[in-house]
């Protein structure tokens, strides 16, 4: 960290992607609210999830992060967080049993409010008003008085990632994610389609090697890894007013962290340089990500890169590919050659939701599924003729039975969207279709572990 960092330097910087807020007085009363309110996460979990990475990034390790487009007040339920964190576990063992790897589980939960726009204002029927940038800004009904960016609205996205958390680390060390537990996870919906009986057998598998450890002493009393599991939260560090009241000097290392969440991203909209989200960013400790599109510099990404990790310290830094099915094959090489040319050491992962975002003839907006897979099966192809590591996938995903995306092996079709498109924003998989990506993932890692093991055979 520079000298010249502090907590609100960023306000000193060119800034994108932010409300303006009418009252200055009232967002200066949310932020000081904040600051007296006690921090999310702690700095020795978001070090600890470092650590993680690190292995990630080393090639002994998988990242699974995923949730929703944008976090709602209206839907905020312990069902809700439930259900979602039900299906990340599933995915977990799924990616775990073939990868035979640990899988650093990290949620876009607890903080995942704020969106960016394509326009900062939206015009219905001739009347022209502020976009909707997520409920931790504004509400989405389409009304001038809900639209108008609220400062309160920050306070109360912190109370709910409060609770959400809370509950988050109950069900991850109170016994619910417990591996004796694997058939409970599956939810009604996806218990009865073809996927839900293909998890069935993996977890007759998982329970068949679970008696067997128990009979050789190997137990949840024993094994902690068996009766609990770690589970870390994330969102993008987009509002600035909130993360900057939310960061603190850590008492053991006075260095600062960021403790909305154990790791924070930035925007394909918002990586300039000499921007201010790279600026703040800069300063705290935390795991960092960066989303990179089709328009990313090579160049300039190796800049930001330095900026946000000088030391170049593994886990530090997670470059989330965002590129769509057709131009993954054309923009990603480069990127990787350069990483690999330059000796910066990061976790590649690949969201393939963000570049595969189509319009319906039905006006809906969707994600098909097929797309969703190709993009995954060439990020995994292309780091293979690379020779560097495919590390993980970032996906927009909910325990809810909703249909937004089309396809998968519920054959979701255009008609078929308007039946329980829910999402406040983004179209998300639901978890049959997060099932079933995550078996495809599973055979690439299995493929990349063979690999592996013949590549060492042919060393040694």
């Amino acid at each position: 960290m520079g000298a010249d960092w502090s907590v609100d330097s960023w306000r000193s910087k060119p800034i994108r992607q932010v409300p303006h807020y009418p009252d200055e007085a009232k967002l200066h009363d949310a932020e000081a609210a904040l600051r007296a309110f006690p921090p999310l996460v702690f700095a020795g979990e978001a070090r600890n999830l470092k650590d993680r990475l690190a292995k990630v990034a080393d090639g002994r390790a998988f990242l699974l992060q995923g949730g929703d487009c944008a976090e709602s007040f209206a839907e905020f339920t312990a069902n809700n967080i439930r259900d979602t964190f039900k299906v990340l576990l599933q995915m977990a063992v799924v990616l775990t049993f073939a990868g035979s790897c640990p899988i650093v589980k990290v949620g876009r939960m607890a903080g995942q409010f704020a969106k960016p726009r394509s326009s900062p204002n939206e015009t219905v029927d001739g009347v022209e008003l502020p976009s909707y940038r997520g409920d931790i800004v504004n509400g989405i009904e389409f009304d001038a008085a809900r639209r108008a960016p609220d400062p309160d609205r920050l306070v109360r996205a912190y109370n709910q990632s409060a609770a959400t958390l809370n509950l988050l680390r109950a069900f991850a060390q109170g016994g619910f994610a417990d591996l004796h537990q694997l058939h409970r996870w599956n939810l009604d919906f996806v218990a009865d389609s073809p996927l839900g009986e293909q998890y069935k057998e993996l977890s007759d598998r998982i329970g068949e090697t679970l008696s067997f450890m128990e009979a050789c002493g190997l137990t949840g009393n024993s094994v902690s890894q068996i009766r609990e599991t770690e589970f870390y939260t994330s969102h993008e560090a987009l509002l600035l007013w909130y993360e900057e009241a939310l960061t603190r000097q850590d008492s053991l290392t006075d260095q600062w962290y960021d403790c909305s969440a154990h790791m924070l991203w930035i925007g394909d909209r918002t990586r300039q340089p000499d921007g201010a989200h790279v600026e703040f960013l800069r300063g705290v400790k935390n795991p960092i990500g960066i989303k990179c599109g089709p328009t990313s510099n090579p160049d300039e990404l190796l800049r930001v890169i330095d900026i946000l990790n000088p030391d170049n310290e593994p886990g530090r830094m997670t470059l989330v590919v965002r590129m769509g099915h057709d131009k993954v094959l054309e923009h990603l090489p480069p990127l990787i050659r350069a990483i690999e040319r330059e000796g910066r050491i990061v976790v590649w992962s690949c969201d393939p939701m963000h570049g595969n975002t189509i319009k319906a003839e039905s006006g809906y907006k969707t994600r098909p599924f097929d797309r969703i897979l190709i993009e995954v099966r060439r990020f995994f192809e292309v780091h293979e003729a690379e020779g560097s590591y495919a590390g993980g996938v970032h996906i927009e995903m909910t325990g809810q039975d909703v249909t937004e995306c089309m396809g998968g092996a519920q054959a979701i079709s255009d008609t078929a969207l308007s039946e329980r498109y829910h999402t406040h924003c983004d179209p998300r998989l639901n978890a049959s279709q997060s099932l079933e990506l995550s078996f495809l993932i599973a055979d690439f890692l299995k493929a990349q572990r063979v690999g592996n093991r013949k590549s060492i055979a042919a060393a040694s």
